[in-house]
Order: C-alpha cells, then sequence, then structure tokens
C-alpha cells in the first residue's frame, strides 16, 4: 500500500514538472523570439517560413518574364542597334539619346546605287539608324560607301524582307525608335525629305503610313499614287473603279503598300506579332494593318503626298540559280499567293475561336477581297 502511493506521488510529480518545464520553454521561446524580432533577426520556425505561394506569384506577375529572380533595378528589357564608337573610354560618361528612328531595307549588290542613295538621304537628314539586309550575303561589297561601317548589316542568303523583320526586329529590340521605315530597295527619294515626311506624320497622327508614289511608279494600287494636284499633305482613301465614296475597308480606306511603310512605335509592336514564322512573303498582312492603327484605321493610316518616292519595280528576290528569273519569279509569285490564303485562313479561324476578341472591322470588311 505505500509502496504504491509512494508510486502514485512520484507519477503526480513527474507529470507537473514536465508540465512546468513545457510552460517555462514556451515562455523562454517567446522571449528569445522577441528579443531577436527586436534585433532583425528571426529565429522561430514560424518567421522563417517562406511567404505563401499567392504572394509570391503577384510578385512573380509584376515583373518581365524571364527576370522573376533578379533585382529590379539590373533588368533591361529593351535595347537598341546604337554602336559604340570605340572599345575603349569611361563606360560612365553620360550618354545623349535624341529621338530616332529605323530605317530598314533589304539589299542585293545590284542595286547598290539605288540603295546608296537611299541611305544617304536618310542619314544625311539625321535622327536614323540604318540596318542593310543582305539576301545575296554579299555585304562586304558594300564597305566601300563612306557611311557603312555606320550601317548595321545582316546577312541571310535568299530570306525575304519579311522573313529578316520577323527574326531581327522584334519590338523589345526597336523600342528606342520613334518610328520604323521597313522599305524594299527599288526606291527612288530624288522628290522625298525624311525629316519632312515624320512632319505630316506625327502632325497629322498617322500610325501606319507611307509615301504616295510617283506616277512613273509601278503601282499596284489605287490609294498609294500621288494625287495629281494635292491640296493637302495626306489623303486616306482612294476613288477609282472599285473604292466608291461609301468605301469602308482597304483597298480603299485605312490601307498602305508593304513596299515602303512607315510605322510608329505601337502599330510596330502590333504587327510584328502578326507577321507568320513561315510566311515569309508577308502578302495579306496590308489588309490587316489597320487592326494595329492604335484606333480608327479610316483616321489614323493614311499616304503622304507630299513627300513623295518613286518604285521602280526592279525584279528583287528570286530563287537563287535554280531557275531562269522570269520562271523564277513566277514561282515566287505562286508561293506568295499561296501564302496570301493560308494567312487569310488562319486569321478567319483565329477571330472564330478567340470569342474574346471583338472584331472593330466586322461591318466593314474589305472592298476588294484578297483571297
Amino acid at each position: 500500500m505505500g509502496s504504491a502511493a509512494s508510486k502514485l506521488s512520484t507519477t503526480n510529480i513527474g507529470t507537473k514538472a514536465k508540465a512546468i518545464f513545457c510552460i517555462v520553454l514556451l515562455l523562454f521561446g517567446g522571449a528569445v523570439g522577441a528579443m531577436y524580432r527586436d534585433n532583425a533577426f528571426v529565429f522561430n520556425t514560424q518567421d522563417a517560413r517562406p511567404p505563401p505561394r499567392k504572394s509570391l506569384h503577384r510578385v512573380h506577375r509584376r515583373r518581365p518574364p524571364g527576370s522573376e529572380l533578379l533585382p529590379r533595378g539590373i533588368v533591361q528589357k529593351t535595347t537598341n542597334f546604337e554602336m559604340e564608337a570605340s572599345l575603349t573610354g569611361n563606360p560612365e560618361r553620360p550618354k545623349q539619346q535624341p529621338k530616332k528612328s529605323l530605317l530598314a531595307v533589304p539589299v542585293g549588290i545590284k542595286n547598290k546605287p539605288v540603295v546608296d542613295k537611299l541611305v544617304s538621304k536618310f542619314l544625311d537628314a539625321g535622327g536614323f539608324t540604318v540596318m542593310l539586309f543582305h539576301y545575296d550575303g554579299a555585304f562586304e561589297q558594300w564597305a566601300d560607301l563612306e557611311w557603312s561601317n555606320r550601317a548595321v548589316h545582316v546577312a541571310a542568303r535568299r530570306q525575304t524582307k519579311w522573313w529578316f523583320a520577323k527574326r531581327f526586329l522584334h519590338p523589345d529590340v526597336v523600342a528606342d525608335y520613334e518610328y520604323v521605315f521597313l522599305w524594299d530597295e527599288d526606291i527612288e527619294v530624288d522628290a522625298f525629305n525624311p525629316a519632312r515626311y515624320l512632319d505630316v506624320v506625327r502632325r497629322e497622327g498617322l500610325e501606319v503610313s507611307q509615301p504616295a508614289l510617283d506616277r512613273r511608279s509601278e503601282i499596284h494600287h489605287a490609294i498609294t499614287t500621288r494625287k495629281m494636284l494635292p491640296t493637302k499633305d495626306v489623303h486616306r482613301r482612294a476613288l477609282d473603279t472599285r473604292c466608291h465614296a461609301d468605301s469602308t475597308g482597304p483597298p480603299c480606306v485605312g490601307w498602305v503598300e508593304m513596299m515602303v511603310p512607315v510605322f510608329s512605335r505601337a502599330a510596330w509592336k502590333c504587327t510584328w506579332k502578326m507577321i507568320q514564322n513561315d510566311l515569309i512573303h508577308g502578302w495579306g498582312i496590308d489588309y490587316k494593318l489597320g487592326y494595329c492603327a492604335q484606333g480608327d484605321r479610316a483616321r489614323n493610316v493614311g499616304v503622304v503626298d507630299t513627300e513623295y518616292v518613286l518604285h521602280r519595280g526592279d525584279p528583287m528576290l528570286s530563287d537563287g540559280d535554280k531557275a531562269a528569273p522570269s520562271k523564277s519569279r513566277g514561282a515566287v509569285r505562286w508561293r506568295s499567293n499561296k501564302e496570301m490564303k493560308m494567312f487569310n485562313r488562319r486569321w478567319e479561324e483565329a477571330a472564330a475561336e478567340d470569342s474574346s476578341w471583338p472584331d472593330p472591322y466586322a461591318a466593314q470588311p474589305a472592298t476588294a477581297s484578297s483571297t
């Protein structure tokens, strides 16, 4: 009996001691945690846990994709084609960043004299960076021109203007440029002044534009032709056998051709996303440029009459030496038409599948079908 009572007493004492020890430990642990928190050094499992997953996702959404693991201040989202004058010198020197635009042209050595005049006109005007896409690979043969070292040269044999543009004119790469001139090479600019052209574009609020074509040019659409006696700087619609006063869609209204287009920064960002990787000739895109005009295409797309160019219509890219020139050009045209049909089909399918996208021009279809 005494032995049993002794065991019971010992058990009670042990239980009480354990309880008191746990209470002391909790109090001491709380004091330690508070003490270290006051010194900005957290030492408890609750405070050491990583933030909740939802909170991390919110932080990541505010950062450009791919930069989530970097401190915000080190991230540079965009770049440009501006070249350093020297490999030496103080990199901390102040760098002036005047407002500039970009001229990008696909070129072949056969059109070197015409391209020389074109590029010289833009560089002499000031405020332009020049990029040449050498589709014949002969970039070294341009080194004798005075401005060659100031231009950016990219060479890839037998590739088109739109192939180059999709791969080398990403919006983040050209974000520093106010306007992108994406021109063909067979353009004469005797009557064209780049600075005056941009003055008109800014004043008229044009997001997508082109200079009018001299009436001696090879002309495919009436809207691109310079008015006989222009009374305004810009025209935005055409009147001919296909286009009437009540026409509301391209190529009668809100339309430019793809040989000498000029895009604002915002319009190019939209247009670049519309260019298809595998459709290298770009046919069909011209009918959709109004969607990238940052508003009403009837207002924000136009042809500048006061600054005009001559389109020579010279054969440019053919399929190398695989066929005679005429046969090769015919094959290129066949593919271009095929690509246009593919692009139109993709557009229609995308519009049908995207129920959240309201077509602003559903009631204003193209006047002349591009299929």
